[in-house]
Order: C-alpha cells, then structure tokens, then sequence
C-alpha cells in the first residue's frame, strides 16, 4: 500500500496511466481515501497503448513487463533518453528489453536477474540550467560529460538568444555577452521537443533578452509560478492561459521570492545571478534540493557570489 506521490503542484498530474497499466499486465489495483493497494498474483505480458507518451508510466511498466511471462508491447512509449538509459540497465541485468528511444518498446518477460554495475547517464536538464546561468550572466562556461544530443531544442534557442555554444568529446561550452535577444517561440513538447523541464530556466534569460518572446506551455497547464516571483523582481511578463509573453527589460532587481516548485526555483536561482542587489530564495531543500546536488557550491565554483543561508 502507498500513498498518492507528491512532488512539484504543477497542476494536474494524474498517474492513471501508470495504473492502467499495471492493471493490463495483471496487477490488483484498489484506490481508496488517498491510498493505492497493489496485489499480484502473476503478470502476463500484453500490447499496451499509451494515451500519451509518459515518462514515468512507461518506465514503470518497463520495470514490471521484465518479469512479467509472455512478451509486452507498449506503444506510443516516451522516447526521453532516460528510457533508453532504463533499457541499458535492465538487459545488464538479464532483461531481453528493445526499442527504447523509439515509439514502441518490446519486453520479454524473464525469471532471473543478476548483479551488475551501471553509471547513470548524465542529467540533461542539470546541463541545460547550467548552460542558461551562463547565458543570463554573459559568462563562459565549460560543461563536463555534458550530450548536446540530449538537450538540442535548448542549445538551439540559445544559439538564437545570441550565444555561442560548441560540442566536441561529449563537453559542451557557451560563450555569452550578456546582449541576448528575445526568442520568438518557446513550445514545450514532449521529448525529442523542447523539454518543459527548461521552460522556466529559459525563460527567466528571456526576462532581459531584447525584443519579446514567447512561450506556450503543453504539457503542464500551472507551470507559471516562477512567472510571479520573476516579476517581483522587475520582469515584464504577461500570462495568458498556457501562453506567456515575456517583454525584455534592461535590469533585474533582487528580491525575496519563493521556489513553488524545482525547475522554478533553479530559475529564480539564475535570476538572482544576473539581478542587481541582492536575492533570497526560500523554500531551497522543498524543491531544488530534489533535482540539484549542492547547486549553490558549483555555482560559487565558477564565480556566483551566492551562499546557503540556512538549512
């Protein structure tokens, strides 16, 4: 038994899929007074059709077609490359999973798995909030085991927001001088499209880019709380249902604003490095502290006056 799973209130974020799933290969499923009761017998493999294309649903249907008997197909299945990274994990360990990456995953169900050791591939949306400091504060940066492939839609509304960013070795680096222009559109979709994990990091650059920008938003309809906070400290933006229409200005002033969720909050972090004065974020180990290890030190690294200030 379990409760409801938490995480950032980004509106509606039904796992009914998740369930539905569960419940095709076989699964027991009981939803009573915020609980869900799990039981299984047995899982038998089967096609399962996604509505839409969840991360999470296909990898938690992933994990349990790998033992369950007869062969599972999940079509229209997330292709993001932390699936592909799953399916490299699972068949270390004695899975028989194919087509990861793709809109149709095959598993067939297996009796046994073994010990294995696996590194996990490197965060792409880490890569891109660090890719986005550096453009809002006209720095240069150098990222490390960084795959450019993982994150094209950012490095390439970046290179139109006036940055220079070159790949070589699986290292990324961005050179950027601070005079960013506005970016005509920002449309999240799920991946290979521009991933709605970034939108609130991009669009705070936005917030001084020149000219006006905007953002239509697909995927989560209360993505836009960062928005509040961002104009507390001076930004011009403008929300229309899931549309947002973000007018450059010449400064950021500091203020003290509050993380309501991760990516938000990595966004304020990236505001407060280019505002003038100086910036408070609240609610730290809530939100960013589940999607950034020790942010604040890494920042400092590479010249961020910027420390923690309580725990």
């Amino acid at each position: 038994m379990g409760a409801y799973p938490g995480g950032c209130e980004l509106g509606p974020r039904p796992i009914d899929l998740h369930l539905a799933g569960l419940k095709q290969l076989g699964a027991k499923i009981i939803e009573s007074h915020g609980y869900i009761l799990c039981e299984c017998v047995k899982l038998t493999g089967t096609d399962i059709h996604l509505d839409y294309p969840s991360v999470g649903a296909t990898e938690n249907i992933m994990l349990a077609a790998v033992s369950a008997e007869g062969v599972t197909n999940i079509y229209n299945a997330a292709k993001e490359p932390e699936i592909e990274d799953l399916q490299i994990f699972l068949n270390k360990m004695g899975a028989k999973v194919t087509g990861a990456g793709s809109s149709t995953i095959r598993i067939e169900g297996v009796s046994k798995f073994h010990e294995v050791e696996h590194s996990i591939m490197p965060d792409r949306i880490v890569a891109g909030t660090y890719l986005a400091a550096a453009a809002i504060t006209g720095g240069e940066l150098l990222l490390k085991d960084a795959y450019g492939e993982h994150i094209r839609p950012v490095i390439a509304k970046l290179l139109e927001s006036g940055c220079i960013i070159k790949e070589y070795d699986n290292n990324i680096s961005i050179v950027s001088n601070k005079r960013l222009k506005a970016i005509e559109v920002v449309k999240t979709l799920p991946y290979p499209g521009f991933a709605t994990d970034m939108q609130p990091q991009i669009m705070t650059i936005s917030t001084l880019a020149k000219g006006t920008s905007v953002f239509i938003e697909t995927v989560f309809e209360s993505r836009y709380k960062h928005a509040e906070e961002l104009i507390k400290m001076g930004a011009n933006i403008k929300i229309e249902g899931r549309t947002a229409i973000i007018r450059g200005v010449k400064r950021l002033s500091g203020a003290h604003v509050y993380a309501r969720d991760l990516r938000g909050g990595a966004a304020l972090v990236i505001a407060g490095l280019a505002a003038e004065g100086t910036t408070i974020v609240d609610n730290v180990r809530t939100h960013i502290d589940r999607g950034y290890e020790r942010l604040e030190v890494k920042l400092k690294k590479v010249g961020a006056d910027i420390q923690r200030v309580s725990t």
